[in-house]
């Protein structure tokens, strides 16, 4: 059984609007749990949509099937699609070395 479970995840990027004390709320959250913005909005959405019971059974309904997408989604060029996986791969020990680990449970 491996020791490490990786869960490769496709990304979107998108553009939204946010009010000035949100923006600054956002920034300094991410600060306060060494995160990146990025991952505060990703997380806080997943737990808000999670947690929110009403919207749980929306997503069930056919009218959620219907939507109209109002999310502005930037659609990378061809050749930019698989950005995350055209790193390339690097040594454990240089990798280790200049991204910090991330262990269940702990703040990063």
């Amino acid at each position: 059984m491996p020791l490490l479970e990786v869960t490769q995840t496709r990304y979107v990027s998108a553009s939204i609007r946010l009010t000035d004390t949100t923006a600054l709320q956002l920034d300094q959250y991410a600060a306060f749990i060494h995160a990146s913005a990025d991952e505060v909005m990703e997380h806080a959405l997943a737990y808000v949509f999670a947690k929110d019971r009403d919207f749980q059974e929306f997503i069930k309904s056919p009218e959620a099937r219907r939507i109209t997408p109002t999310l502005r989604v930037r659609r990378a060029a061809a050749n930019d699609a698989a950005e995350p996986s055209a790193k390339k791969p690097v040594s454990a020990a240089s990798s280790a070395a200049q991204t910090p680990a991330i262990v269940a449970g702990s703040k990063a």
